[in-house]
């Protein structure tokens, strides 16, 4: 495995400022991690933690107060945001507990939501996003709109145009939250086989004990600060 970690954060802080100007709300207190290539990680706490607040700065949606956040060894604190919108879409996926896909477009239609960029390849992407759709168990689904699929399988077409792109880090905010128990096992299952057989790095923000636990590694955050879960 490279020595290079796929993310890391060092210090990073989140503070929130008050509308009337009174003392800013902390949030995450000096955030220190790092995340190896291929791994998964369940990061779990309390309602209202700040674990939505941390993926989204692991993700550039989101800046630190205070503190720094690399990428494969690249610095981002400077990126415009021209700049950080390029790294969304090329190296960062992104699953969120709800699915956010077009109404109107097909299974198929919203994998290659992400590959419209100036330089894509429409042939190839359309055979790496029948690809995907069939190892999430949609092969039979391509053209099917989501008012005609389950919530469960709404959340797998998500998955699949998370990784449309190769992304180096899938990033998943409650990506069960929304589904029914046997569909979240289903989802949960097919996360870990991703991880599993492609070595796909995967972070899971989650409240499910189930999910968490099909994780690698598994992290608190309680009082703006990171622990192993005991």
């Amino acid at each position: 495995m490279p020595d290079t970690p796929i993310l890391e954060l060092e210090n990073v802080v989140k503070q929130y400022q008050a509308p009337d100007g009174s003392a800013a709300t902390p949030v995450l207190r000096g955030i220190t991690l790092s995340i190896a290539p291929g791994e998964s990680l369940a990061i779990v706490g309390p309602s209202g933690s700040g674990k939505s607040t941390l993926l989204n700065i692991m993700g550039t949606l989101d800046r630190p107060t205070s503190g720094r956040m690399l990428l494969e060894g690249r610095d981002l604190a400077d990126a415009n945001d021209e700049a950080l919108a390029a790294v969304r879409n090329r190296r960062i996926g992104f699953v969120f507990q709800l699915h956010h896909l077009l109404p109107q477009c097909t299974a198929l239609e919203n994998v290659l939501v992400p590959t419209l960029a100036p330089g894509a390849t429409r042939s190839a992407a359309e055979a790496d996003a029948r690809t995907l759709l069939a190892r999430v168990g949609l092969a039979d689904r391509l053209a099917y709109r989501p008012g005609q699929l389950s919530g469960g399988e709404r959340q797998r077409v998500a998955v699949a145009r998370a990784l449309i792109n190769k992304p180096a880090i899938l990033l998943a905010d409650e990506p069960t939250g929304s589904l029914d128990r046997a569909s979240a096992e289903e989802l949960g299952s097919i996360l870990a086989e991703l991880n599993h057989a492609d070595g796909m790095t995967l972070v899971v923000v989650t409240h499910s004990a189930s999910l968490a636990s099909q994780m690698s590694r598994r992290l608190e955050l309680k009082d703006g600060r990171l622990a192993p879960v005991a």
